[in-house]
């Protein structure tokens, strides 16, 4: 009797380690997707492409946006790169030669070089413009956070976030390559960081300021 009660507990311990170490995987299977931001895109006053890759999939996802009528402009961010350039005339030339006409394309160049301060210097920017429905495109690792930031740094502005894949992330199998898993552990931290920290220093800064 009491072999038997073991072996049902036995049975009932394997069983229950079985779904744990299942679940588990499966977590970690669909945690790389916890990045990607993506929405259907609906008619908007802009599209705003962040800088960072401006001979790729993000402005080519805003090029691609624009030429299906979402917005009337894409509005191209980015730092300098090379002179005075920034990398946004960069960008608009790229898609100029891949034969996007240039009409469809503002470049906007600042100094910024992490997504904060350039979510504050876009929202200014975007406050000029009195702009109110934002298309949001930035590369699939970058999109939870860019979404995130945007809405906390720039009140008034109605944000759909739209991303475009990248070569480095696989958000399928995060874990098995290098380059992703060390993009999904730096989005993360930078995410808990941008909500955690940056954000309610943003918001003591300007009550001091009032």
């Amino acid at each position: 009797m009491r072999a038997a009660k073991r072996t049902r507990w036995l049975v009932a311990g394997a069983a229950g380690l079985l779904a744990l170490l299942f679940l588990c995987y499966e977590l970690r299977r669909h945690a790389g997707w916890l990045l990607v931001c993506s929405e259907t895109p609906e008619p908007a006053d802009l599209i705003v492409v962040l800088g960072g890759d401006f001979y790729g999939p993000r402005v080519l996802k805003g090029a691609d946006l624009v030429m299906q009528g979402y917005a009337p402009l894409v509005l191209i961010s980015g730092p300098p790169y090379q002179s005075e350039r920034s990398e946004a005339e960069f960008a608009i030339d790229f898609l100029v030669r891949q034969g996007y006409p240039r009409h469809l394309f503002q470049a906007f160049g600042h100094h910024e070089g992490s997504t904060i301060p350039e979510a504050i210097v876009v929202g200014a920017e975007l406050k000029r413009r009195g702009v109110h429905r934002v298309i949001l495109v930035t590369s699939s690792y970058h999109s939870r956070r860019a979404d995130i930031v945007f809405r906390l740094f720039c009140a008034g502005v109605h944000f759909q976030s739209v991303s475009a894949p990248d070569p480095h992330y696989n958000p399928a199998d995060w874990w098995t390559d290098e380059s992703s898993r060390r993009l999904f552990f730096s989005e993360c931290k930078k995410i808990l960081g941008s909500i955690l920290i940056a954000y309610p220093e943003y918001l003591l800064g300007r009550m001091s300021k009032a």
